[in-house]
């Protein structure tokens, strides 16, 4: 059967550019979902945008849907044919329904008793009909962040529809949205080539559609504002700032893009760099340029929509703009340097952090307890440090920088307590105490900042639970999944030995006057919740077997936890792994929940018994001491030195012997051996 391309290109005036992503990935979803359930094979499938476009080209989809049969089940026996075996009506409704005689109902057998059925082809229809149905469920199916009618329509979309190409074997696929038919005509760039041209296909697209000054595929967008935004900063003398969240947005928010370097006074190198970077950035869109050192220069770099003949028009009004915003960051560190920051932590008191949870300041003082016991359990020469660098962490909340420029929160602090004359450590810290701001991102490198990353976020984690303020399916408004994987990423890279369910209590504990639920429930809800990230966390890296053995065997010390999982996942690469995980599954299958009992050698019957528990205490001690020092792969490599005597046991043994006293003997030594590798991981879960 011979297959055609799909091609659609959806014309629209400007969609905001963080509404396209999301708008791209559900388009390619869309439209495998549809043609999966049309029975329509495809192959490559391909999404593009602009601002004032989305389009998509599908490969490989047949000119003809594939029949199909299809087999219905209707009523039981009895409801379909009465005492003289005649159809009922009931069996007649049901042929009737499928448009075929009451003569073609088959009797089929299921596990509730015999139905009636009726099995039939359903020819396929042609693609472009299909398609016809299939492309505007499509368009109105794409979600937005918000949409918008227009005019006296009922249809609703990110920004107004202006034109719609939709092809399939580069005939037109006939349809309507709202007032736009579909067809073959599409548009150049609004302003350097303001006019229609025909759309054959995907190919015919892009050329066309470069010759109207407008590149449809947004990586090769991306790409030419990598280009040239590493030229322009080289000629300007420096080296572009990296950016590659500034580079995706500004990507979708031009069709034609061109570089323009353009310049700031040096007297603004006087505040934080991270400041200027952020203005530009946030407010402008500016790309950065520093020197070989990563100080930063007094340049940017700003990306038109358009080729211009006099640049030097758009970078004066660009310099205006910036020079202003500028002058207002540097108007706000010059007001907030007449501020001390043990001032700004009074001002804490006013602020309300959560309604059910009081003020910043109340959660800076849980949050500063906590971090002061992990620095006493885990490292008492930085106590101080860590105590101080708490008190002063949220104090930058209250500055009028930070107001602006929400991004700067915790390297304002820093820059502030710096220029106070504070601990460099501490200083340092209150920045790293907001990391890692992104899953992946950059952790603390400091103890001090660990601590007291770990303290806010888990108060944070706590406390909404304490409220009922849980995270619902994509619901998570106050970023706890975030808060959660930070707190793991920062306990496994730093290797921090500590009991996680400890920790919890010890928050709950400090939160005791806002808690509106019990509290042990809310600590089990918040460790399986810690529980889950974890598995998640960990699957990326590890199979899923290994975790989810590793986890069930124990969940507590994060660090030891993964080193369990470690283990696992390298002993499983072992020729004796699989044989050894079958013998231990069937040993726990066997126990269930175990006998706690002391094992009489005298009571046993078969040599293979002796042997067995011999074996068993030549490696007890051994696995003992590798598992008190976690050395895991080494343990599992002395239990794996029962494999011979478990299989031979279970070759020649009768667990459940009729003598009770036997029976309960052979369960004790099966109990302590499970007792043993359990302390790794729980073999039943490994398929």
């Amino acid at each position: 059967m011979s297959t055609k391309e799909l091609f659609l290109e959806i014309g629209t005036e400007e969609i905001p550019a963080g509404f396209i992503p999301r708008a791209m990935a559900e388009m390619e979803a869309i439209i495998i979902r549809e043609l999966a359930t049309a029975r329509l094979t495809f192959g490559e499938v391909k999404t593009m945008a602009t601002p004032r476009r989305l389009a998509l080209v599908v490969k490989g989809i047949p000119t003809v849907q594939p029949d199909a049969e299809i087999t219905a089940t209707g009523p039981s026996i009895k409801a379909a044919y009465d005492a003289d075996g005649k159809p009922t009506k009931a069996a007649e409704g049901f042929a009737r329904g499928q448009g075929v005689d009451v003569s073609a109902i088959q009797i089929v057998k299921t596990d509730k008793g015999e139905y009636i059925s009726i099995t039939r082809t359903e020819t396929g229809r042609p693609t472009h009909e299909l398609l016809s149905e299939i492309l505007p469920k499509l368009i109105n199916d794409i979600p937005f962040k918000k949409s918008m009618r227009w005019g006296d329509l009922d249809v609703r979309f990110a920004r107004p529809v202006h034109w719609i190409v939709a092809l399939f074997a580069g005939i037109v696929v006939p349809f309507e949205f709202g007032n736009i038919t579909s067809g073959t005509v599409s548009r150049g760039h609004r302003f350097m080539a303001n006019t229609s041209f025909p759309v054959r296909d995907y190919a015919s697209y892009l050329e066309e559609c470069e010759r109207h000054f407008v590149i449809p595929d947004q990586e090769r967008r991306k790409e030419i504002i990598r280009r040239e935004t590493h030229r322009v900063a080289i000629a300007a003398g420096g080296h572009l700032l990296p950016d590659e969240e500034l580079l995706e947005q500004v990507s979708f928010l031009v069709e034609y893009p061109s570089a323009v370097h353009g310049t700031f006074s040096e007297e603004f190198l006087e505040v934080p760099k991270e400041v200027l970077i952020t203005s530009m950035r946030s407010h402008q869109r500016y790309f950065s340029i520093v020197d070989a050192n990563g100080k930063l220069l007094p340049g940017f770099i700003t990306i038109n929509n358009t080729l211009t003949d006099d640049p030097s028009v758009v970078v004066k009004g660009n310099e205006r703009v910036l020079r202003a915003r500028l002058s207002d960051a540097r108007f706000f560190f010059e007001e907030d340097k007449k501020v001390k920051l043990d001032e700004r932590v009074e001002a804490l008191k006013k602020v309300v952090y959560q309604q059910k949870l009081g003020t910043s300041f109340e959660k800076m003082e849980r949050f500063r307890t906590l971090a002061e016991g992990l620095a006493v359990r885990l490292n008492p020469a930085v106590t101080t440090q860590t105590a101080r660098a708490a008190w002063l962490c949220k104090a930058d909340l209250v500055s009028a920088m930070v107001g602006e420029f929400p991004e700067v929160q915790g390297i304002m602090g820093r820059e502030y307590a710096l220029l106070e004359g504070e601990d460099a450590a501490v200083a340092a810290a209150i920045a790293e105490h907001y990391l890692p701001t992104q899953a992946g991102g950059e952790l603390p490198t400091s103890d001090i900042g660990a601590f007291v990353s770990i303290a806010d976020k888990l108060d944070t984690i706590c406390g909404c639970f304490s409220v009922g303020l849980i995270p619902t399916g994509a619901a998570d408004p106050y970023a706890l999944r975030r808060a959660t994987i930070g707190i793991i990423s920062i306990i496994l890279d730093r290797g921090y030995r500590l009991s996680l369910s400890v920790l919890i209590d010890k928050a709950l504990e400090l939160l005791s006057a806002k808690l509106t639920r019990p509290r042990e429930q809310v600590a089990g809800e918040i460790l399986e919740y810690f529980r889950a990230r974890f598995i998640n966390l960990l699957g990326n890296d590890f199979s899923g077997d290994a975790v989810d053995a590793a986890v069930s065997a124990g969940f507590d010390e994060l660090v030891d936890v993964k080193a369990r999982i470690v283990a696992l996942a390298e002993f499983a690469t072992h020729s004796d792994f699989e044989p050894l995980a079958v013998a231990f599954k069937r040993v726990g299958n066997i126990i269930k929940d175990g006998t706690d009992a002391p094992i009489d050698p005298t009571l046993f019957e078969d040599t293979a018994e002796s042997a067995l528990y011999e074996a068993f205490l030549a490696v007890k001690a051994s696995v003992e001491t590798r598992v008190a020092a976690g050395y895991w792969l080494d343990a599992l490599t002395e239990i794996a030195t029962l494999r011979g005597p478990v299989d031979a046991f279970f070759d020649r043994v009768m667990v459940m012997a009729e003598d009770q006293r036997v029976r309960a003997n052979r369960l004790a030594m099966l109990t302590a051996i499970a007792r043993m590798f359990g302390r790794i991981a729980d073999f039943s879960r490994i398929a």
